[in-house]
């Protein structure tokens, strides 16, 4: 098992930037596919991000590409979000998520595969 610490939220204005990090300890000897999600208040959680173990393949929900980037260092057994060009609408709390299975394209978006998840991190964008 593995356990996901998220970092790196705060309040920024509209247009500013912020980079997520999530630790990952336990059993990070094996590797998992990774994904960031967020939700905001009243609103079903949402796919923002997905990284492959690898580090190779990624996939990004379409309101946020072209303005964030996941990456992942797996010596360090670390996942960022880099977010710029940050919008109201970005407000929400943001969690990592880990699958031990495998995903490809739009099966990579269903969060209920993911088996592990982090506390969240908040983050909030003013206008």
């Amino acid at each position: 098992q593995v356990q996901l610490v998220e970092s790196g939220g705060g309040s920024v204005q509209a247009g500013g930037s912020l980079r997520l990090s999530c630790a990952a300890s336990g059993r990070t000897d094996s590797r998992y596919d990774m994904s960031w999600f967020r939700q905001a208040p009243g609103k079903e959680r949402e796919f923002v991000a997905y990284i492959s173990r690898g580090g190779t393949g990624t996939y990004y929900a379409e309101s946020v590409k072209g303005r964030f980037t996941i990456s992942r260092d797996n010596a360090k057994n670390l996942v960022y979000l880099q977010m710029n060009a940050l919008k109201p609408e970005d407000m929400a709390v943001y969690y990592c998520a880990a699958r031990s299975d495998y995903c490809a394209g739009y099966g990579c978006y269903d969060y209920r595969p993911y088996n592990y998840w982090g506390q969240g991190t908040q983050v909030t964008v003013s206008s």
